[in-house]
């Protein structure tokens, strides 16, 4: 269980404790959305310190040191910030994504998955990426015309799948479909 500012050791409250910030920062971070919003590495780490920083000390800083959860091993600590800047440069690269209400759906879907794959894969913070990874994805679709993705129509357990198959393999086509059939406008 992460430290957090309260001391709290009970998981099921430090989680809702989270699940009521996460969902008050979907309020805050719609309504900011504007023409010159930037979908970068600030822009992440922004999304996780404003999020959480009222209960852990370690919001928005990327973590320095290894970690794995079972057969899944994340990028390396030592390695985050450069692997975060090449990610963030293909992002920029393709424009964050901006220009892709005018394309196909299909298209959209791919990109978005793929950058997904990429920052589950990276694994910056120390607690806490999933949800500010779908998040930030969350958005970028909202900015090209999209709502929110909507996730209900798989399991956590074949998201979680997904996010390995992203992890071990470098593969999104599990994400892609999860995200295409939760992609609408």
């Amino acid at each position: 269980m992460p430290i957090n500012k309260y001391n709290i050791h009970d998981s099921e409250t430090l989680h809702e404790i989270e699940k009521e910030l996460l969902e008050e920062a979907y309020i805050i971070f719609f309504d900011e959305i504007d023409e010159s919003t930037t979908f970068d590495e600030k822009y992440l780490k922004s999304l996780h310190k404003r999020t959480f920083e009222s209960l852990y000390e370690w919001a928005g800083i990327f973590r320095d040191f290894n970690m794995a959860k079972e057969e899944s091993r994340f990028c390396q600590g030592a390695y985050i910030q450069d692997e975060s800047k090449k990610i963030f440069k293909a992002l920029k690269d393709e424009y964050y994504l901006k220009d892709f209400d005018t394309k196909p759906k299909e298209k959209f879907v791919n990109r978005l998955a793929y950058f997904q794959c990429e920052l589950i894969a990276l694994h910056p913070f120390y607690e806490l990426n999933g949800r500010i990874t779908r998040m930030f994805f969350d958005m970028i679709a909202v900015y090209n015309g999209y709502k929110f993705i909507d996730y209900s129509n798989f399991t956590a357990l074949e998201y979680t799948q997904a996010s390995i198959d992203c992890v071990q393999f470098a593969d999104h086509k599990g994400l892609e479909k999860i995200i295409s059939k939760g992609v609408y406008r």
